[in-house]
C-alpha cells in the first residue's frame, strides 16, 4: 500500500454528479479535457464521486508535481496557515517569501539570482515582457509558433497553440513578431538540422525585412513546445537564439512554466542546451498545486526595471511560499530529478516497444516526464489523425489512466506524470495505453 494511503483518511463515495450541479451558475466559458465529477485526490491517484481511482498522468497539466496531498507538502501548508496567510509584499516581508527566494534563485545558474513572485504562468509572462521592454526601450516581441504563454491580453499575444485563444480578441499586444518553431517531426519530416536552418533562416529574414535587430527587446521561448505538441527545442536552436540576443542586447525569456522544476531530468530543461537566459517565468510545479509564479533574472535587470515598475498584491502568498519551500525540499531529498530522467526513460523504451507493433504511432518525443506520442494514419503520410487521439484519451479514462491531448491538430498525447512516479506505476500506464490502443479500430 501506498504510504500516503496509510495517513489520508477515508473519504466515502458520494456519488454527486457535480457537473449538474455546476450547469446554473459556473461558467460554460472554461473547456475541459473530461466531465468527471472529481472527489478528491491521494498520492498519484485521483478519484471521482464514484470513489473510482485514477492513475494521475496529467496532474492538473504538470502542476502537481509530487501527486495529491504530499505529506511535507501538506504539513508545510496547515503549519504556515495557522501562522501568516494574508500576503505581505506591499507593506514589508514574511519569512516563507524570503527562504523562497534564495531557495529557488539557488537552483538556477549564475548570474540568475533575483526573484519576483507572481500568481500564474500568465502573470509571470506578462511580467517579463514589462521587464524587457522598460528595460531595453525597445518594443519588438519575438515568439514562436505552436506556443502557449498563457491566456491574459499580453500573454494571448504571444501564443499560437490554438486559434481560439486569439480570435475575438484582435487586435492584441502590438510589436509581436511570430516566426516558425523548429517542429521537425511535423514540419521538417523529423530532419532536425534542416528544421533548426530553416528556423533561424527566418530570423534572419525577419530582421533583414520586417524590423532591425536594434528593435527588438525580447525573445521567448518554450525550451518544449507544450500544448502547441511537445516538440523539443533543438539544442543548436536554442544556442543559436543565445547568442542573437547576447549580439544585439535583446532579453532572451525562457518559459520553462510547464518544463521547469525537474520536468525534463534536469531542473530546468535549458540547461539541456548548455545556456543561460536573461529571464526564466516559473509556475505550475512551484507549489505542488497553490496558486503560485515567478520570473527569476539577474540583479541588474530588477534594478534597471526600477522599484514600482511592476508588483502584485497576491503574488508571493505565504502559505503558497510555504508549499513551495517543501516542494523544494522534498525534490532535493529525494533525488527527483534524477527520477524523473530514469522513469523517463524507462517510459519512453516502453512507449517504443508499442510504437514497433502499432504503426499509428509517428513519433515518441520529448525527454524525461514530458513525453509526447503524436498518433497518424499511418507512419509513411504522417497525416495527423486527432480523432485517434481523442478516444485513446477517453479510452485511458476508462482504464483509469488520465492522460491529456495537445498539438495544432490534437493529436498528440502528452504524459506528465508526477516526478517521483515509481516503476510499478509506469508499467501500469504502459499496460493501459497499450491496451487501450489496440483495442481502437483502424
Amino acid at each position: 500500500m501506498d504510504p500516503l494511503e496509510l495517513a489520508t483518511p477515508i473519504i466515502a463515495p458520494s456519488g454527486t454528479d457535480l457537473g449538474a450541479l455546476a450547469a446554473a451558475n459556473l461558467t460554460p466559458v472554461l473547456g475541459r479535457y473530461f466531465e468527471h465529477s472529481w472527489s478528491h485526490g491521494i498520492g498519484h491517484r485521483l478519484y471521482d464521486t464514484d470513489g473510482k481511482a485514477y492513475l494521475d498522468f496529467a496532474n492538473g497539466i504538470a502542476v502537481s508535481a509530487l501527486g495529491h496531498g504530499h505529506p511535507a507538502v501538506t504539513k508545510a501548508i496547515h503549519e504556515q496557515v495557522d501562522r501568516l496567510i494574508v500576503p505581505t509584499a506591499a507593506i514589508g516581508y514574511s519569512e516563507p517569501v524570503v527562504r523562497l527566494a534564495t531557495e529557488l534563485a539557488a537552483t538556477l545558474p549564475e548570474p540568475l539570482d533575483t526573484v519576483m513572485f507572481l500568481n500564474s504562468g500568465s502573470e509571470a509572462i506578462e511580467a517579463a515582457l514589462k521587464l524587457a521592454r522598460r528595460t531595453t526601450g525597445r518594443a519588438g516581441i519575438i515568439a514562436f509558433r505552436g506556443g502557449f504563454h498563457g491566456r491574459t491580453f499580453g500573454s494571448a499575444s504571444v501564443t499560437s497553440s490554438n486559434i481560439n485563444y486569439r480570435a475575438g480578441y484582435e487586435p492584441l499586444l502590438p510589436g509581436v513578431h511570430l516566426l516558425p518553431f523548429p517542429a521537425a517531426y511535423r514540419d521538417f519530416e523529423g530532419d532536425e538540422e534542416r528544421a533548426t536552418s530553416a528556423c533561424l533562416a527566418a530570423l534572419q529574414e525577419l530582421v533583414r525585412t520586417t524590423i532591425p535587430a536594434e528593435g527588438i527587446g525580447s525573445i521567448l521561448i518554450e525550451p518544449i513546445l507544450g500544448e502547441g505538441g511537445y516538440y523539443p527545442a533543438p539544442i543548436r536552436f536554442l544556442q543559436a537564439l543565445r547568442a542573437f540576443a547576447s549580439e544585439h542586447g535583446i532579453v532572451l525569456i525562457m518559459d520553462e512554466v510547464q518544463t521547469g522544476y525537474g520536468r525534463t531530468g534536469r531542473m530546468w530543461s535549458f540547461e539541456h542546451a548548455g545556456i543561460v537566459p536573461d529571464v526564466v517565468c516559473v509556475a505550475k510545479a512551484i507549489a505542488n498545486g497553490l496558486p503560485l509564479s515567478a520570473i527569476v533574472s539577474t540583479r541588474a535587470l530588477h534594478e534597471r526595471w526600477g522599484k514600482s515598475a511592476h508588483g502584485s498584491t497576491y503574488g508571493g502568498n505565504p502559505v503558497a511560499c510555504a508549499a513551495a519551500l517543501a516542494v523544494l525540499a522534498t525534490i532535493r531529498s529525494e533525488r527527483l530529478v534524477e527520477n524523473a530522467a530514469t522513469r523517463g526513460a524507462e517510459l519512453t523504451r516502453g512507449l517504443q516497444a508499442i510504437a514497433a507493433e502499432e504503426s499509428r504511432i509517428g513519433d515518441i518525443r520529448g525527454p524525461g516526464l514530458m513525453i509526447g506520442i503524436e498518433l497518424v494514419k499511418d507512419r509513411a503520410s504522417r497525416e495527423p489523425d486527432g480523432d485517434l487521439a481523442s478516444a485513446l484519451m477517453a479510452g485511458c479514462a476508462d482504464a483509469g489512466l488520465l492522460v491529456l491531448a495537445c498539438g495544432r491538430d490534437h493529436n498528440v498525447i502528452r504524459l506528465i506524470p508526477p516526478i517521483n512516479v515509481t516503476p510499478d506505476e509506469v508499467g501500469e500506464a504502459l499496460g493501459i495505453i497499450d491496451r487501450t490502443l489496440a483495442g481502437l479500430a483502424r
